[in-house]
């Protein structure tokens, strides 16, 4: 599979990311024709387990979707597995040093760049011959999630580490680190002040900044900061808000 992200990227758009927290492979398929760039399976915060992730992955294989997981931690077995099972993205929380992105990068990538073990089972066929060990070093994104005082602290060291694609803030995290309520579309003076640091520092480096928002609005306008993939929300929270606003229109008509 081409990276659709990474072509997108080098002509210098953004891209439109979905959530999966829901672990149903109808809902992902229903997703998956709304007109997405990618679709990240949550196994950090969601409700998705791996097999519900593989589920998903089925249903939206014939869609123009990327697929994409964030892991539930940086640690080589999931990121190994989460990759064989089809991700050609992957985003990685709570990632505060140097260290420990050079760790991720490590986990996810094949010798000599890694140490990822050989097995791309949904890929490539499990010890099979096959392109796709040839082309999985370049042609997986990886993201390390900015989200803590520390990792802030750390930007530019995190950033300087090879084989990062860039990095991708989690605003509710990231606020709660500097003693504010943990949301998502931040208007605090200093948390907009972190995200234009980021996005010039990864501009800089020909890296790219991604970010979690909770409305399409703030998605909009992170793109207009300088921001290369943007989350709108998620599935859970768009069938809510979705069921919500119909139920309070008949409410309102027949109070």
């Amino acid at each position: 599979m081409e990276n659709k992200i990474k072509r997108a990227w080098a002509e210098g758009r953004a891209v439109v990311n979905g959530w999966l927290a829901i672990p149903d492979g109808f809902c992902a398929e229903t997703m998956a024709q709304c007109g997405f760039d990618s679709l990240t399976v949550d196994l950090q915060h969601g409700v998705q387990d791996y097999m519900s992730m593989v589920t998903c992955f089925q249903a939206m294989g014939k869609y123009p979707p990327l697929p994409m997981v964030r892991v539930p931690w940086n640690e080589p077995g999931i990121i190994g597995k989460v990759l064989d099972a089809g991700a050609f993205g992957l985003i990685c929380p709570m990632v505060n040093t140097a260290d420990e992105a050079r760790a991720l990068v490590q986990y996810a990538k094949y010798p000599p760049m890694g140490v990822r073990s050989n097995g791309p089972i949904r890929l490539g066929g499990y010890g099979a011959e096959s392109p796709y060990q040839s082309t999985a070093n370049e042609e997986v994104i990886v993201l390390a999630m900015i989200e803590t005082r520390t990792a802030v602290a750390n930007l530019e060291e995190i950033l300087d580490v090879p084989g990062l694609d860039g990095v991708y803030i989690g605003p509710s995290d990231l606020g709660f680190s500097h003693g504010l309520v943990p949301k998502l579309d931040r208007e605090e003076p200093e948390m907009l002040a972190i995200f234009e640091r980021v996005i010039a520092e990864c501009t800089k480096r020909g890296l790219n900044a991604g970010i979690h928002c909770g409305s399409a609005a703030y998605a909009v306008r992170a793109v207009a900061m300088g921001f290369k993939l943007v989350t709108t929300t998620n599935d859970a929270s768009l069938l809510t808000m979705a069921a919500k606003s119909a139920v309070k229109t008949v409410r309102d008509s027949i109070a």
